[in-house]
């Protein structure tokens, strides 16, 4: 069978990665940059920044000078390659062989694959126009060899469909560019008056190779298909699953059990080998009807107890219907992390600590109230009580700042909210204040304390906070934003202490 490639390529890759995670960037004209002697040098471009003239290795004050509006962002080191794995990994859904072509493509061996979308022509479409969805700007070529396909897309002005055995009428009237050669051997043979493939192609050999080495005659030979060129695909990460058929329908929940603790101890022993547990875990049941039944469950640290993993599914096992039976028993874990020696200890039944039955605690409760109604927090830096704490992601996520011992409300709202107050001189507490409509008379109160805002961001007006407690006992935290020296200032309730 002949060998068909596809080559994509994408001319402004980390650019549109930006737009689709800021879409107010779309009409904006902005550059990556980074430094280098010196000087802060341009390294990627948006398509508007392209069209005005901005383009890879120009000085940024140069850029601004076309475009005083230009926008510059830090490069980030990786990102290429980062998204260029991730757009081969989609890729395999078209074919199994895809491979990188950095610093801004994708090489496809679709030998044998576009007959499933009816011709080349629909299947290079089909790629095409799901890439250019999801935000990228992206041309593509198909052809015998790499190298065609590689030129075509870059420098092709006719048919992105090369026909099979037409790659030397294809290259013709392409620059020399398209054949992947250095820059110095293009500038050579410019400045030869050999602006196109078709005026040297055909030169013998030997002159080629003494003029411009060995490198330009490989990759004719490899454009032409006259050498092999192999690429490295791409590997996808194997998926932790495993699969249990059943030689006849299980339709109780005894068997379902079994078929579930027979897949956890082949997970958890293969999650072992690779020194590896699970944070989610996803049972899947196939029924005889077509019917798909499913549970799933998480944990707060990575976990391959099968017991806990066990009793976790277990008050979930109840929800599945079997009806006429399942015929198919399928376990998933789409999440794992790495596991510390620390934590395989503690799982070893002779050795126990209250850290880890925590987490196993915390994994029932979520199994039966739901994971999102249990949260942990930790410090960040911040002196605005409402960024002054962040959501861990797990229960061994460490410190990261230590905690401010300050009097703090138990309960603090998500955001301050307005309230009336009465205040008998400035910078005094209130006599009394109204908050949902109810009138609350101050006994007692500390303060103030001021909080300002971190120096690196906007500066606003000062907060003045007081520890306030009603004419029932009940004790509030209010602020007051500003002073009464520049405006009437405002104030807040904050939060609730016990």
């Amino acid at each position: 069978m002949q060998k068909r490639f596809i080559a994509i390529w994408f001319p402004h890759l980390t650019t549109d990665w930006k737009i689709r995670r800021q879409p107010e960037l779309k009409d904006v004209p902005f550059v990556f940059a980074s430094p280098e002697r010196g000087r802060m040098i341009v390294r990627a471009t948006s398509a508007i920044a392209y069209a005005k003239g901005v383009y890879v290795g120009m000085v940024v004050a140069d850029c601004r000078a076309l475009i005083p509006s230009l926008q510059v962002f830090d490069d980030k080191p990786g990102l290429t390659i980062q998204l260029l794995n991730a757009l081969a990994e989609w890729c395999i859904r078209y074919t199994p062989i895809a491979a990188i072509d950095p610093p801004d493509g994708l090489i496809l061996d679709v030998t044998g694959c576009a007959h499933m979308w009816g011709s080349e022509e629909t299947y290079l479409k089909e790629i095409v126009t799901r890439l250019k969805g999801f935000g990228y700007t992206i041309r593509a070529a198909i052809a015998d060899t790499i190298g065609t396909a590689w030129a075509v897309c870059r420098y092709g002005q006719i048919t992105p469909v090369i026909s099979s055995g037409t790659q030397l009428e294809a290259l013709l009237p392409l620059p020399p560019a398209a054949l992947r050669l250095e820059s110095n051997i293009v500038e050579r043979l410019e400045k030869l008056g050999l602006y196109h493939i078709r005026s040297f192609i055909s030169m013998p050999s030997s002159a080629l190779r003494r003029r411009f080495g060995q490198s330009l005659l490989t990759r004719i030979n490899q454009a032409l298909g006259h050498e092999i060129e192999v690429i490295d695909p791409v590997r996808p990460i194997e998926p932790y699953q495993e699969r249990l058929p059943c030689l006849e329908p299980i339709r109780t929940a005894t068997g379902i059990e079994i078929a579930l603790k027979k897949l956890l101890d082949m997970l958890c022993k293969r999650l072992q080998d690779q020194h590896k547990g699970l944070r989610r875990c996803l049972f899947k049941c196939f029924r005889i009807d077509g019917d798909i039944q499913k549970i799933e469950i998480g944990t707060n640290r990575p976990s391959r107890n099968t017991e806990h993993l066990f009793k976790l599914f277990e008050n979930k096992i109840a929800t599945l219907q079997p009806d006429l039976g399942f015929e198919l028993f399928f376990l998933e874990a789409p999440i794992v992390e790495n596991v510390s020696i620390e934590q395989e200890q503690l799982w070893n039944l002779a050795f126990k600590e209250n850290d880890a039955e925590v987490a196993e605690l915390l994994d029932r409760i979520a199994g039966k109230v739901g994971g999102q109604a249990i949260n942990r927090y930790l410090p960040q830096e911040s002196h605005l009580p409402e960024r002054s704490f962040k959501l861990a992601s797990s229960i061994d996520e460490k410190l990261e700042t230590p905690w401010r011992i300050l009097p703090r409300p138990i309960y603090l709202l998500p955001h301050p909210e307005p309230i009336e107050v009465m205040v008998r001189i400035p910078d005094y507490p209130p006599l009394h204040f109204r908050y949902n409509g109810t009138l609350h008379t101050v006994k007692k109160a500390d303060g103030p304390e001021r909080i300002i805002n971190e120096w690196w961001y906007k500066m606003g007006l000062n907060r003045d906070y007081y520890c306030i407690e009603d004419e029932v006992g009940r004790r509030y935290w209010l602020f007051r934003l500003g002073d009464y020296n520049s405006n009437e200032p405002r104030w807040f309730i904050h939060g609730f202490f016990a």
